[in-house]
């Protein structure tokens, strides 16, 4: 869940875990290469989604940082421990719409609690939603010991060759997290050549809609954000992030990794950090940053980022429960009585 400690004392959106977009990801499918692949993980208690929720994916084909498409998923509540999901598609005009539009493509699928998924076909799209195994790892002490004593973000101990920040212990071992998974037509979606990704999470709340929290490259927000920043963050749309974040991420790359700000705008550039959307060419192999898949180490790869290299690797490896089948994220694990 590599969003999952924002800011790292924030908490939640809204302090509340549902609410709380973990990590996206997006790959071609292993068993159709003429398909794509959309996860967007929510809510690390995995006990189901918010209903009054909007769990979306945004998904821009021409490069404006405008959604061209809209992959929009609403639930139910859970009563005796059952949910259901609704998924709809918008495109056009209607995809840049903050409410859900579009055509619903599935409706009122069983949202799976078990190990057993519950695979929703429709035509050419393959859907599911419930409870699955975290695939991101990380150590979270470890990432705690790169701050400094006073709470700063100064990563000093690697930078002057002190002792190694890691504890070598998985945090996520054995996290479950609540998945959404699509299969998408390449085709349908049109890049030229890419497809830029962003995931939104919004909450009905007194007739208004709150955009409560966004995912797009894996652990940008946590480490380029403040507390006192991440809510306008999450509310903000990614054409407005150049102009709004470069000079705070700038800041924070002089601190982390002793970058002019010269190297600094270079290094995100190239990143393509900026806007903060998950780029993929689907007719090249995915491997982050070029999408994401779910065996990605992108914690040390944003760390080697912020550091210059300094940071020396954690030395974890992925996860052994991803699957080769649809949909690709492992069953969730026991969870205690």
């Amino acid at each position: 869940m590599s969003n999952h400690f924002t800011g790292l004392s924030l908490g939640p959106p809204l302090d509340d875990q549902r609410l709380d977009l973990c990590d996206l990801y997006l790959f071609q499918s292993p068993e159709d290469s003429a398909k794509t692949v959309f996860i967007l993980n929510a809510n690390p208690s995995a006990n189901g989604f918010h209903p009054d929720a909007i769990y979306r994916l945004n998904i821009d084909t021409d490069g404006d940082c405008l959604t061209d498409v809209a992959v929009s998923y609403v639930f139910s509540p859970v009563e005796n421990g059952k949910q259901t999901a609704s998924v709809f598609i918008a495109k056009g005009a209607d995809a840049q719409s903050a409410e859900v539009a579009g055509e619903r493509i599935i409706a009122d699928a069983e949202v799976s609690f078990q190990t057993a998924p519950n695979i929703v076909s429709v035509g050419p799209y393959r859907f599911f939603a419930g409870a699955r195994s975290d695939a991101f790892f990380f150590d979270l002490d470890g990432v705690l010991n790169l701050y400094d004593t006073k709470g700063g973000r100064n990563f000093t101990s690697p930078q002057l060759g002190g002792k190694s920040p890691w504890t070598g212990i998985d945090s996520n071992l054995r996290a479950n997290v609540c998945s959404t998974v699509i299969e998408i037509p390449t085709s349908e979606l049109q890049p030229k050549p890419l497809i830029g990704v962003w995931g939104r999470c919004s909450l009905r709340r007194d007739g208004k809609l709150l955009h409560v929290d966004r995912a797009g490259h894996p652990s940008v927000s946590s480490f380029f954000n403040t507390d006192e920043t991440k809510e306008e963050y999450n509310a903000s749309e990614p054409i407005n992030d150049r102009n709004r974040w470069l000079g705070q991420f700038v800041h924070l790359m002089g601190h982390t990794g002793d970058y002019t700000e010269e190297e600094a705008i270079r290094a995100l550039d190239a990143e393509g950090i900026l806007p903060d959307l998950l780029t993929f060419d689907p007719s090249k192999p995915a491997a982050y940053p070029n999408g994401r898949r779910l065996t990605d180490d992108v914690l040390n790869h944003r760390l080697a980022f912020l550091s210059k290299g300094e940071i020396p690797r954690d030395g974890l490896k992925p996860h052994t429960d991803i699957l080769n089948v649809f949909p690709f994220i492992g069953a969730p694990h026991p969870t205690a009585g």
